[in-house]
């Protein structure tokens, strides 16, 4: 095989078909002819791209290997190198976005010619784009790739036009997004939810004239970007691969005249930008990091507000914020819980707090951002201005009930807790104190700052929000009983009736695979990176492109409520009405057929779209079938810590169109039945909770004996 052949893992062959892994192992098992490994190891083996690709064309699951899949392939074919190679993919990019005559001529040229002209045009891009920046971040990053280096340029060229077919930044996105996904213990990226939160909240006032917003723990990037109308960017971080490729990430996403520079470096002990007074600063700093600066930074000008104690890692963090804001500027952290509360760090949120430093402390659900077990919080600072009084309440806000109350990665609705916190947080910043209207019962609370000097300086938004009456007044609680005896009486009237027993009928059975390759349905496979975020059929939320149907809303039959952000690489899986959606992972016999108010969402990660033709199958005779415990049984693989749902092996009778539709009106009953029980469940929690409160916060009263 030519040593610059592509290679492709399990995991790569699984995405080019649209198929889980374990589909691909049961290939290699059961087909004498499938292509054998060529390297990887025997845990992790690797197989010929192109061999690959003629196996599944001559197997049918196959019509050709989409050019993002040949591109990044051939970037993750060297490992060793990819960080380099991606920096120069990047580069290439910019070429082709801000100096696109000049990559037409590259191009037009054999491979000697372009590889001899490129470094060139890339030393005059960078020195235009970059400064003198480039030359420690840029041009270290790309020593010891090999995307500049002759036998490279086919790649470059794939790149370009893939450049053409996504455009520059969505394919820098999808590069970049892959490679993080495949170096996920490497690197901690900020989700674009509280990214754009923090943003939003740091916003200077008069952004007619642009901002200068600095992340000294910049990773990604994803922070940086989430800033709206900046002049400039200023990034640190202490992994130089990592600086170069986010300093690429920025330009990409920012015309030309946004200054962006990235540099790499130890920011608490090597302070990249010492000069800079920027207008607002965003940080998700490391956690509970012991090696920090401690003992040589004992007496550094930025701990104004006290010496840090080597466990409280973050409150330097956030000392070395406020040193680099202008007066007036704000800055936005995401912060442990631990550190609101820990007693060697309480002499620091005193003084915090006297100086008037430090303005909101918001609490946000479990989920929001690694490590997600947790609920982390936002704070807010302020650079004192001098000759000013220090503002004497500090905002708490506790999100967790508004984001969900379950938690967890993927299920935190982040257009509500986005719109809540904007809504509490700018008038409250405006007028510079809450003057009560902050106060809002299981939510907010303007804390007087004298309330909180006392020994703990304790600043967990729970301890100082006052608790809601959740089960709302007694006519509510009525309301509820009313919805909830209709719901009762309608399971009654729903409740199907066992038809007599039979046995078994000896239909000649056939499963989704022959039918997909029949053509009497067409599978597709979710990609949909939702942002949760309490999605509306039809209506773009804010800070999205769209809804997404994720796994837990059809785990829990509800309407879609991820968002699809505005940077996601992927192409959106579109649904529609009549559509049966299948989780495949977690061996649950759950299957959903999408109607109108589901139709148009995006297709989220871990489900599979099955689309019959309308003249071949029903929709609910289909669903119905795919729902029965042995068949799901029988296509499901237990080989590893996760059951996988091998759709293709699912199996259906054949029976003609009017049968499905006799048997799909008695699973479309079921279906009714089910949402009907559903509801009412969630009826009784509401009115058995709202109960409980009512009787112990005294809005309702038991009644009295005679």
């Amino acid at each position: 095989m030519p040593e610059s052949a592509s290679e492709v893992t399990a995991a790569g062959i699984a995405r080019l078909a649209g198929v889980g892994r374990a589909a691909v192992s049961n290939w290699r098992r059961r087909h004498p002819d499938f292509p054998k490994p060529v390297g990887g190891t025997e845990t992790s083996p690797a197989f010929a791209l192109a061999d690959v690709e003629r196996w599944l064309r001559d197997q049918g699951k196959l019509a050709e290997v989409p050019l993002r899949e040949r591109v990044w392939q051939q970037l993750a074919d060297h490992p060793a190198t990819a960080a380099a190679d991606l920096t120069g993919a990047g580069i290439a990019l910019l070429l082709v976005r801000d100096r696109s005559a000049v990559w037409r001529d590259l191009v037009s040229g054999d491979d000697p010619r372009m590889a001899e002209l490129l470094p060139i045009a890339v030393e005059q891009l960078l020195a235009q784009r970059f400064g003198d920046d480039r030359l420690e971040t840029l041009t270290p990053a790309l020593r010891g790739g090999r995307t500049l280096a002759p036998a490279a340029m086919p790649f470059l060229r794939s790149v370009g036009e893939l450049a053409a077919e996504l455009g520059p930044r969505q394919t820098y996105e999808f590069l970049l997004g892959r490679f993080l996904d495949a170096n996920i213990r490497q690197y901690t990226p900020t989700p674009p939810g509280p990214a754009a939160l923090m943003a939003a909240i740091a916003a200077p006032p008069d952004t007619a004239r642009g901002a200068t917003v600095l992340d000294p723990a910049a990773g990604t990037g994803t922070l940086l970007r989430a800033v709206e109308r900046p002049a400039a960017l200023l990034a640190q971080d202490s992994d130089p691969a990592l600086t170069a490729l986010t300093a690429l990430r920025l330009a990409l996403h920012r015309d030309p005249s946004v200054t962006v520079a990235a540099r790499a470096g130890d920011t608490l002990r090597a302070d990249a930008f010492p000069d800079t007074h920027a207008d607002a600063v965003l940080c998700h700093p490391p956690f509970n990091e012991r090696n920090w600066g401690h003992d040589e930074l004992g007496y550094d000008p930025r701990w104004e507000y006290g010496f840090p104690a080597r466990t409280e890692s973050e409150l330097a963090w956030v000392q070395h914020a406020l040193a680099r804001l202008r007066p007036g500027g704000t800055a936005v952290l995401l912060m442990p819980p631990a550190a609101a509360s820990r007693r060697s760090g309480r002499r620091i949120r005193a003084g915090l707090l006297r100086r008037g430093a430090l303005r909101a402390v918001i609490a946000l659900p479990a989920g929001a951002a690694p490590p997600y077990g947790i609920p982390l919080h936002l704070w807010v600072l302020r650079r004192p201005e001098p000759g000013r009084l220090p503002p004497a309440e500090l905002l708490v806000v506790d999100t967790v009930e508004i984001g969900g109350a379950g938690g967890g990665r993927d299920r935190v609705d982040w257009q509500a807790v986005h719109n809540a916190v904007l809504d509490i947080w700018q008038p409250f910043d405006e007028h510079g104190s809450g003057g009560g209207s902050a106060d809002r019962a299981g939510i907010s609370r303007a804390v007087p700052v004298i309330e909180l000097l006392d020994d703990d300086v304790d600043l967990a938004p729970a301890r100082h929000v006052p608790p809601a009456a959740t089960g709302g007044d007694a006519d509510e609680l009525e309301r509820v009983r009313e919805r909830l005896s209709d719901t009762l009486r309608l399971t009654g009237e729903l409740t199907p009736a066992p038809a007599a027993p039979t046995h078994p009928a000896p239909w000649p059975s056939t499963t989704v695979g022959e039918l997909a390759r029949a053509g009497a349905l067409t599978i597709r496979a979710g990609a949909g990176s939702a942002v949760p975020g309490g999605g509306h059929p039809g209506r773009t939320p804010q800070g999205g492109r769209g809804t997404v149907l994720t796994e837990h809303d059809v785990l829990a039959g509800t309407p879609p409520t991820g968002v699809l952000p505005d940077t996601t690489d992927d192409e959106p899986v579109r649904i529609q009405a009549g559509d049966i959606v299948v989780p495949v992972l977690g061996g649950a016999s759950v299957v959903r057929v999408v109607d109108e108010t589901a139709a148009g969402a995006v297709l989220g990660r871990n489900l599979q779209l099955l689309r019959p033709a309308p003249e071949a199958l029903d929709s609910w005779f289909l669903a119905g079938f795919l729902r029965g415990t042995a068949n799901t049984r029988q296509a499901s693989s237990y080989a590893s810590t996760a059951t996988r749902l091998d759709v293709r092996r699912l199996q259906l009778p054949r029976v003609p169109l009017a049968d499905q539709r006799r048997y799909g009106e008695r699973f479309r009953a079921l279906a009714a039945f089910e949402d009907a029980l559903r509801l009412a469940g969630r009826l009784g929690e509401q009115l058995v909770q709202g109960l409980y409160d009512g009787l112990t916060d005294g809005t309702v009263e038991p009644e009295r004996g005679p």
